[in-house]
């Protein structure tokens, strides 16, 4: 007869990570280099496969819209990451080149930030088959007429990446200091409107 297997034991940090639900947590970033057709600002959702963050995911990649494919992050072809990863254009896409970019060095930058996050461990590894994030991505469209440096556009994304990921676990930037901090944030775009220099 054989004999049965002793159960894997597990420590109780490890235990109440696994057993913490996540419904949805949001965050954004941005991370900026020169040239400025390399900034990445990144919009995440995560969440629990079961939750809305899965039947969002799953509603997206069966509902294809032109000009706003919905992709998987990978690392590779064939080489898909965990937490599975969804990504969506903010930018209605319309040229090969803009294309080529944004489902080469963009794709592979946000990749390898959300595997950096998981190393980090603002995702816990032991979730990392039952989370899903989508990403919500920004490419300028000028990278269609000039010539890009793919090594900065890689590395932006993946930073960007990676840090979205981070302030939405931590569920940053926190309501107090939102609170406290209200009236010295300006919005950048608003301010230029302001100055009438849009």
């Amino acid at each position: 007869m054989p004999k049965k297997k002793a159960a894997k034991k597990i420590s109780a940090k490890e235990d109440s990570v696994v057993s913490q639900r996540i419904v949805m947590r949001t965050g954004e970033a941005l991370v900026e280099a020169e040239p400025a057709y390399s900034a990445a600002e990144p919009e995440v959702v995560i969440g629990e496969l079961d939750g809305p963050v899965g039947y969002a995911i799953a509603n997206l990649i069966g509902d294809q819209t032109k000009g706003h494919s919905r992709v998987f992050a990978i690392l590779n072809c064939d080489v898909q990451v965990r937490p599975v990863t969804l990504m969506v254009s903010k930018v209605t896409v319309k040229n090969t080149k803009y294309t080529n970019i944004l489902m080469g060095s963009v794709q592979a930058g946000i990749a390898n930030g959300v595997l950096d996050a998981v190393r980090a461990g603002d995702i816990p590894k032991e979730k990392a088959n039952d989370l899903g994030i989508i990403v919500s991505v920004w490419l300028d469209p000028s990278v269609t007429k000039v010539e890009v440096d793919h090594n900065i556009l890689f590395e932006t994304n993946r930073k960007a990446t990676a840090k979205a990921i981070h302030k939405a676990m931590h569920n940053e930037p926190g309501i107090d200091w939102l609170l406290e901090n209200q009236k010295d944030v300006t919005h950048y775009f608003h301010q230029l409107g302001v100055e009438k220099k849009l």
